[in-house]
């Protein structure tokens, strides 16, 4: 009997570590990804703004380093500090935390719109991260003067 309860044991105590050790920190290693929130103001120029949330819900930073979008000529991400607002490579997205792009703050421009969007359509834009696939997202056209409720 006091041989098997000493290999019972062992096999018990190497499952414990082994679920001890994956389980729910699965993904702890790296950003998990999604996007809420996406509007665009509908534009009065050749340019626009875009806003949305990146949610990182997994254990590593991530960086949103591009967009694409078939409306514009191009989209960069701008970061405003203080009262000014500059183009920059990346954003970063912590780990456990959320990038928020908002009026005022850090945001996408779209520059040479190929057509303007009216409120009521959709725009399709593509996320780029340095680690993470791209997220492609539907983004609604808002009202000129729309702002949200809840903020971001």
């Amino acid at each position: 009997m006091r041989r098997l309860a000493l290999p019972a044991a062992v096999l018990a105590g190497a499952m414990a570590l082994t679920t001890g050790c994956g389980g729910s920190d699965e993904g702890a290693g790296r950003p998990e990804l999604t996007v809420g929130s996406p509007y665009m103001p509908q534009p009065v120029s050749d340019m626009a703004a875009g806003f949305l949330t990146v949610v990182n819900e997994g254990g590593a930073k991530d960086e949103l380093t591009s967009v694409s979008s078939d409306i514009a000529g191009s989209v960069t991400v701008h970061e405003t500090v203080g009262q000014s607002m500059r183009e920059t490579d990346s954003l970063t997205v912590p780990a456990h935390g959320r990038l928020v792009l908002e009026s005022g703050g850090n945001h996408l421009m779209f520059e040479k719109l190929k057509r303007e969007p009216k409120q009521g359509e959709k725009v399709t834009v593509v996320l780029h991260f340095a680690t993470s696939d791209p997220i492609t997202v539907e983004m609604p056209v808002k009202a000129a003067t729309y702002r949200p409720a809840t903020g971001h």
